[in-house]
This record gives structure tokens, C-alpha cells and sequence, in this order.
């Protein structure tokens, strides 16, 4: 694939290192960045042959086949109206918009435009992800109750982040659509997810957005997501799962704990990981950061479904789905009640109620819990179905 990159910061050169390192057949072809001196470093450092300053010039050039989007929030929404102009392919950082307004306004331009579209959530492709997440599609952790996400680290890179007109929020909008992507990935996409409770406060940066948050997010079905995100945290990037179903749970650590520690004086020593906040000390490095972020196996995806003309795992309407979930996170920080989620795009299931719970043990009985004693003894839990009187069973051998 040729590519034209839009952005030639922090993100953009994670997703250069990983598009040109890892299928090794796809191309830079164009880069555009706002300052001439950032596009032209970008470009000598990936030998990418054209570098500009004006957008529509690098999504327009006829050589470029899809456009990567890796510009602060507040420009996607033109970068994608001009891949729409121009019939090119498009896939964007996350968050799609800055709000559901402006997403759904992005996903309906793409589909009206017919041009294939894909969203970078790259933490839905971590090995550890796509492990967990094949285990509970094969039914290992029976029905899923409840799914947590956790990202907190120190803060984000850049100046525009920190500007709330610009990002279109704080540490909700910028980690909180992993998490929610997360546990929805989990709890099933196609399961709707209809209301939020939010706390969110400032509590550490002179910032006017938000830089720490907590939600619970009900589903359809019952289930229920909880999110943790912070730019307040100190000691690194902590991303971490917890899945619980009917019949098992999951825990992930995907970056603060890597089975990888190292001690060092700091002497000669440089890049750790991201959002690693030393270089000397006891240190968690990575092995392989493009490939534990998820960055490889998210354009593979990607890649593979443009060339096959299908659908890749994430598309704009998941983003468009996770910018209402937060629109509800927001609202519910400022009334601090439950806040519906709302979603005038829908292509999930809808009227699905709370599976039954009820186990029977026999005609007369519910099983509440079956279990073996400390002194070898065999017991069941029992609850009966008309007087609701709970009882225990001592089984033998």
C-alpha cells in the first residue's frame, strides 16, 4: 500500500515504524504535517519522497492509495471530509471525533463516499487482547458479567492535548475510548450499551479538562464495564484488564509489569518504554513495543481488509459507538446521575434482556454453589423455588 501520513508526531512515527517494519511491503509515499521542519525531519528519517504542509496536497497526489490520519483531534474531521473528496481510503487515530456529533458526521461522509474506512484502536490488537479475547468468544468465561479497562500514566506528549477546545476533552476522551472499546470487545459490540455513571475531576494539572476518571457502563444484556483513566498517575503506563464471566475470569497486564526487569545506574542510558518516567533504577522495559501496543497486528488488519475489500475488525462506526458512550461520561461527571448513551446509528442487537441467571439443580431447587470443603466434605448450595428457602445439600461419594 502506498500511504500518505497526516501527522508526523509522536503517534505518527509509532504507526511509520510500525507500517514500514512489519508487512515490509507497505510505503510512506507522502507526509503532511502543520510545521515545515517537523514534515521535512519525518520525511528524512523514513525516506518518504514528498512532504508538504498543505493536506489536501498530500491526500490528493494520485500515487497515495490510503490516507493514515495521526493529527491532533480537532482535525480529523477535514482531513476525512477531503478523503471523501478525493475517493481515498482512510484510517484515523483514536478518538474518531471529539464528540458523536462529529463522528457520526465522519462515519456517514465515509459511507456515503464508499470509501473504506478503519480505526486505529490499537489496544484491541495487543497478543495478550486478541489471546483473552478468543477465549471468551469460545465460551471459556461462560457469560460475561463484567469487564474493567485501566489506563493511566503521567500524561500525554503534546501541547494540544492539554487544550480542551483542541482535544475536545481530557483523560476520558484521550484513554477512556480504550477502555471502552476494551470491555465492549469483551461484553459483545453487538450488545448496546445504554447508560453511564461518571466521576471525573482536575486534580493535579492547571489544566480545564478532566485528568482523572472512574465510569460504570450498563449494557442490554446486563453487564457491566467499568473504566479507569488517569494523566495523574506516576510510574509509568498502566494498562490493565479484568474480565468475569459465569464461569472464569481473565487478567491482563499488558505494559507496567512485562516479565522484563532491569536495574541500571542511568549512565548510557536512554529510551525505556512509553510514558516511562526514568532511566535509572529498577525498570520495566519492553521487548518489543510496536508489537505489545498492538500497532502490528492492527495494520495487518487493516491492510488485509483493504486488499481483500472487507470490513477490518474496527471501523468508524466503532469509534463513532465509543465517542457516544463517552458523550454519556461526560454528562453524567457534570449531574453526577446516570446519563443514557445516545446512538442514532444502531446496528447491534436491540431488545435483548438479562440472560437467565437461574441454574436449576433440580425440580424443586436453583443451584446457588457447588463447592468442596477444606475437610474433603462435597456440599451444594441450594435455593428452593417456591419458598425461596435456602439450603444446603452434603453429597456423597
Amino acid at each position: 500500500m502506498n500511504i500518505a501520513m497526516l501527522g508526523s508526531g509522536f503517534i505518527g512515527r509509532f504507526y511509520a515504524d510500525s507500517l514500514q517494519g512489519y508487512r515490509s511491503r507497505d510505503k510512506i509515499v507522502t507526509v503532511y504535517s502543520r510545521r515545515e521542519e517537523s514534515t521535512k525531519k519525518f520525511a528524512a528519517d523514513y525516506h518518504v519522497p514528498f512532504a508538504t504542509t498543505n493536506m489536501e496536497e498530500a491526500i490528493a497526489r494520485p500515487e497515495v492509495e490510503v490516507v493514515c490520519i495521526s493529527l491532533p483531534n480537532h482535525l480529523h474531521e477535514e482531513a476525512v471530509m477531503l478523503c471523501c473528496k478525493h475517493k481515498k481510503a482512510v484510517i484515523t487515530t483514536k478518538p474518531l471525533g471529539r464528540n458523536a456529533i462529529e463522528a457520526q458526521r465522519m462515519l456517514e461522509a465515509v459511507e456515503k463516499a464508499g470509501i473504506f474506512n478503519g480505526y486505529l484502536e490499537d489496544l484491541v490488537y495487543t497478543p495478550k487482547f486478541l489471546k483473552a479475547h478468543e477465549s471468551v468468544k469460545q465460551g471459556a468465561l461462560g457469560r460475561i458479567l463484567w469487564a474493567k479497562s485501566r489506563e493511566t500514566h503521567p500524561g500525554p506528549h503534546s501541547d494540544w492535548f492539554w487544550d480542551i477546545e483542541q482535544a475536545g476533552g481530557g483523560c476520558i476522551l484521550d484513554l477512556g475510548c480504550h477502555c471502552v472499546e476494551i470491555t465492549r470487545s469483551y461484553i459483545g459490540k453487538d450488545i448496546k450499551p445504554m447508560e453511564v455513571m461518571c466521576w471525573a475531576d482536575t486534580q493535579v494539572k492547571p489544566i480545564d479538562a478532566e485528568d482523572h476518571a472512574i465510569g460504570l457502563i450498563k449494557y442490554e444484556n446486563g453487564a457491566i464495564a467499568q473504566f479507569e483513566v488517569s494523566w495523574t498517575f506516576r510510574g509509568g503506563l498502566d494498562l490493565r484488564d479484568e474480565v468475569m464471566g459465569s464461569e472464569g475470569t481473565i487478567w491482563v497486564n499488558n505494559f507496567l509489569r512485562t516479565g522484563f526487569e532491569m536495574f541500571t545506574s542511568g549512565k548510557g542510558a536512554d529510551y525505556v518504554a512509553e510514558k516511562a518516567e526514568s532511566n535509572s533504577g529498577w525498570l520495566f522495559p519492553v521487548g518489543d513495543e510496536l508489537n505489545e501496543l498492538g500497532y502490528n497486528h492492527m495494520f495487518m488488519d487493516m491492510f488485509n481488509a483493504l486488499e481483500n475489500k472487507s470490513q477490518p475488525k474496527e471501523t468508524f462506526y466503532d469509534g463513532y459507538v465509543v465517542n457516544a458512550v463517552l458523550d454519556a461520561a461526560y454528562q453524567s461527571a457534570k449531574t453526577k446521575q446516570w446519563e443514557p448513551v445516545r446512538l442514532n446509528i444502531w446496528r447491534g442487537k436491540t431488545g435483548v434482556t438479562k440472560d437467565s441467571h437461574l441454574q436449576a439443580y433440580d425440580n424443586e431447587h436453583y443451584l446457588i454453589k457447588e463447592e468442596v470443603t477444606h475437610y474433603g466434605a462435597k456440599k451444594v448450595i441450594l435455593k428452593n423455588k417456591k419458598s425461596g428457602k435456602i439450603s444446603e445439600k452434603i453429597l456423597k461419594d
